[in-house]
């Protein structure tokens, strides 16, 4: 029977996965603790190490998963950059979960749109305070208005469907583009300084790379409408946040929506409603009436949770079968560093 460590886990992980491994019937220790290198040391003698995004497995620690046993990193999410491939090579295995619940992120995405722009969060916390007034609430028609969507992957792609029942006009990057698809739902390809220029909101869903890292920055910003809404509901660090707060400063953003942070990793799924953040960054994009936060939540629902713990489970039975890892990252590594072949 495979040994499993789970880590960074929240009492409705263990919840989900308890359920669904009484059909699988593996040994698990769940770990409240992220993975790091302060805390590898708790996976000797496991067979596999299941991660989500918070945990950390550079170079020290993949090796050290290997030296321990661990043949295989089952990620419970669909983000992979906080895993060292390089180490990883020839040792350890790794699998993720391509697409627990893409409706879940473009749902969300679009009620994020929504509620920043009709200042619904700030309506609701006004009328707590018996205050009824419509004075700093107006917002605008989403009929029409152009829409940029960077990465048009499952999510994007339901997403869009979304915003076509809004009749948004939709456009979109990709570096690898789906005419197919953009024929389908009614979108069209642009280059990424043309989406800048034509957006009134741009909507992130590309993958961080180096490409990608810091891909909404002070220059991008520069090429963009006045009062432009920018939502984030992929990965923190494709947006600068110091230079996403002097565009709000400078009212070139009209509006931003972030469902992640660069930083977010000492922060996001944590309470700290007592001690406070020691982040200046976090905390002055709090103080702007015009962004909104949450903490990563996008993914959150039932079918999500059920769908990670099924491909999870899934994944670890294929290896203990000695079968084709059908959510295996395949990756390939240079002198240069790595580069990702195939993402199922």
């Amino acid at each position: 029977m495979l040994k499993i460590a789970f880590f960074d886990t929240k009492p409705y992980d263990k919840e989900i996965f308890e359920v669904l491994n009484k059909d699988y019937g593996f040994e698990i220790t769940y770990f409240e603790e992220r993975l790091s290198d302060k805390t590898v040391k708790l996976t000797e003698g496991f067979d596999v190490v299941s991660i989500f995004v918070q945990d950390k497995a550079p170079s020290f620690v993949v090796n050290k998963l290997y030296e321990y046993g661990v043949k295989l990193i089952a990620l419970r999410c669909a983000g992979y950059n906080n895993v060292n491939f390089k180490a990883a090579q020839g040792k350890v295995h790794v699998v993720h979960v391509p697409a627990y619940s893409p409706h879940a992120i473009a749902e969300f995405t679009m009620s994020m749109m929504l509620t920043l722009n009709r200042k619904i969060h700030k309506s609701h916390n006004r009328t707590k305070d018996l205050n009824f007034s419509l004075s700093g609430l107006l917002g605008f028609d989403m009929y029409q208005k152009t829409v940029g969507v960077i990465g048009t992957g499952k999510i994007a792609k339901i997403l869009i469907k979304i915003l076509k029942g809004f009749e948004c006009n939709v456009i979109a990057y990709d570096i690898y583009p789906d005419n197919n698809s953009a024929k389908e739902l009614g979108f069209s390809y642009v280059p990424l300084n043309t989406l800048f220029k034509e957006s009134d909101i741009i909507t992130l869903h590309c993958p961080l790379t180096k490409d990608t890292e810091y891909i909404i920055s002070e220059k991008s910003i520069n090429k963009m409408k006045d009062g432009v809404m920018i939502v984030n509901t992929g990965r923190g660090k494709l947006i600068n946040s110091k230079d996403l707060i002097e565009g709000l400063k400078e009212h070139k953003i009209g509006s931003a929506a972030l469902d992640v942070y660069e930083e977010e990793d000492k922060y996001f799924y944590e309470d700290f409603s007592v001690e406070g953040v020691n982040d200046d960054i976090l905390s002055r994009l709090i103080t702007f009436p015009n962004v909104l936060i949450t903490s990563h939540q996008a993914y959150f629902t039932k079918e999500a949770l059920n769908n990670i713990a099924t491909t999870t489970f899934n994944s670890i039975t294929q290896f203990d079968e000695g079968k084709p890892l059908k959510n295996e990252i395949a990756y390939i590594c240079d002198e240069n560093g790595c580069a990702i072949k195939k993402v199922n």
